[in-house]
């Protein structure tokens, strides 16, 4: 298939977006994550007015010494905090309103990853702002961060209530030791490419507020227009990894240690080194896994049976791409997000098959206008389900809320392989759906006088 382009025929509103909406994760990274709570009106709304000038807009400049920023992000219960007029509160879309933990059973979080188990306070209605600095090192991180706390100092009545450090592991992988980052659609009108060439940008719309998505409407937006225009929705999910169980399971259902590396391959869709298995289906590639230009720019047209990547391995099931395009009424560019993964803990050492006790794992961002068409879905069709692809009674492999009683089936010649009893290797530890406003939007906030 060849290459596609397309004109962008949209001009994105850069100047009023908050950086790290668009703005890829840096390689390497560090971070921080504060959750605050707002128990004055007052004191909220000065926060706001003095996190405005620390926000950049746009895309955040390439001179080094201002390689960081920070997002700030608002719950419904923290724009509540600050006096939002319930008109405009009511205008938000009804995931917001309601939050992650109401939709916790939904979304599959249940057992060990029910909101009774998460690490306080995330998911209760003391989570008000968010805030996330990303930097490619730590000096520059210490100055933004510092430039966020002067924001919050000497305000008493508004309390950081949750810290989480992360930081790129030294493998440059996740804690399951596969490359992580590497799919990113394109925005029309940001000006940043996507990393799947055969991909077009897709709609505006269907991340920021304000602009046509991929149906050619207008996403339904917050009121009044200062506060909904050019802001979008996150989802914020701390995603605990069980390293060990995950080694002890491959160990147990493989022969040798290739065959270890081959069926973790078919679990995700891709080797440890990113290369993906529709373009290296029987052995790994480093050189190709490391390579930018050619590691996403697979389709799986002519995969559709699954030999090279199977139909429910995780990184098919969490984007398609052509692979349902049989189906007709079926579009993928309708769920597409953006991703911001982020990992925290530190490496289980290699090798190891018992569990240490030490609390590793992911913090997932997503970003897009649609929680319940984009993230929701996902979710719920994709990672819970496998109607989609003919096997209702399997989930994701790798990230679905299985029990131990689940399947995973590896299509082979002669006879397909189906691996037996996966346990659950990813727990839910808490999580929030935010709403990250334009610079204006943050204005707007901050001169509030309800």
């Amino acid at each position: 298939m060849d290459t596609v382009s397309a004109p962008e025929t949209v001009s994105l509103e850069l100047d009023d977006l908050q950086s790290g909406v668009l703005h890829p994760r840096p390689s390497p990274y560090v971070g921080h994550y504060l959750l605050l709570r707002i128990d004055d009106r007052a004191a909220g709304r000065e926060l706001v007015r003095r996190l405005h000038p620390v926000v950049s807009a746009g895309q955040p400049a390439s001179d080094p010494a201002r390689g960081a920023w920070v997002t700030v992000a608002l719950t419904y219960q923290g724009l509540q905090a600050l006096g939002v007029p319930q008109e405009s509160l009511d205008s938000f879309a009804p995931e917001f309103r309601q939050g992650m933990a109401a939709r916790a059973a939904e979304l599959g979080d249940v057992g060990d990853s029910s909101p009774t188990n998460w690490e306080r306070p995330l998911g209760t209605a003391e989570v008000h702002v968010a805030l996330a600095a990303l930097s490619p090192d730590a000096a520059r991180l210490a100055a933004v961060v510092e430039r966020a706390r002067r924001a919050h100092q000497d305000l008493p009545g508004v309390e950081v209530i949750w810290r989480q450090d992360c930081y790129q592991l030294p493998t440059g992988r996740t804690s399951f030791g596969f490359k992580d980052g590497i799919g990113q659609p394109a925005v029309e009108g940001s000006g940043i490419p996507g990393s799947n060439p055969r991909e077009r940008p897709i709609k505006a719309g269907e991340f920021i507020l304000g602009y046509p998505d991929e149906t050619g409407s207008l996403p339904p937006m917050p009121t009044p227009g200062l506060l909904g225009r050019n802001g979008t929705y996150i989802v914020f999910r701390k995603l605990h990894t069980r390293v060990a169980a995950y080694r002890r399971y491959l160990r147990e259902q493989a022969a040798s240690r290739e065959e270890e590396a081959l069926l973790g391959a078919k679990m995700v869709g891709r080797w440890q080194s990113g290369a993906p298995l529709a373009l290296s289906p029987d052995h790994d590639d480093p050189q190709l896994g490391a390579d930018p230009a050619r590691n996403n720019d697979f389709d799986y047209h002519d995969d559709l049976r699954g030999f090279k990547c199977p139909a429910g391995a995780h990184a098919r099931r969490a984007n398609p791409r052509d692979a349902l395009d049989q189906e007709g009424s079926v579009n993928v560019r309708l769920h597409r997000m953006i991703r911001r993964g982020t990992s925290y803990g530190p490496m289980l050492p290699e090798g190891v098959l018992e569990d240490d006790g030490v609390d590793r794992g992911i913090v997932f961002v997503f970003v897009g206008a649609h929680l319940k068409r984009q993230f929701e879905f996902v979710k719920t069709q994709w990672i819970n389900d496998g109607i989609f692809i003919g096997t209702p009674a399997e989930k994701d492999p790798l990230a679905g809320p299985n029990d131990s009683s689940g399947m995973f089936t590896i299509p082979q010649q002669p006879i397909r392989r189906r691996l037996q009893g996966l346990p659950p290797f990813i727990v839910t530890r808490g999580g929030e759906y935010c709403y990250v406003p334009g610079l204006r939007g943050l204005r707007w906030l901050a001169e509030l006088e309800t």
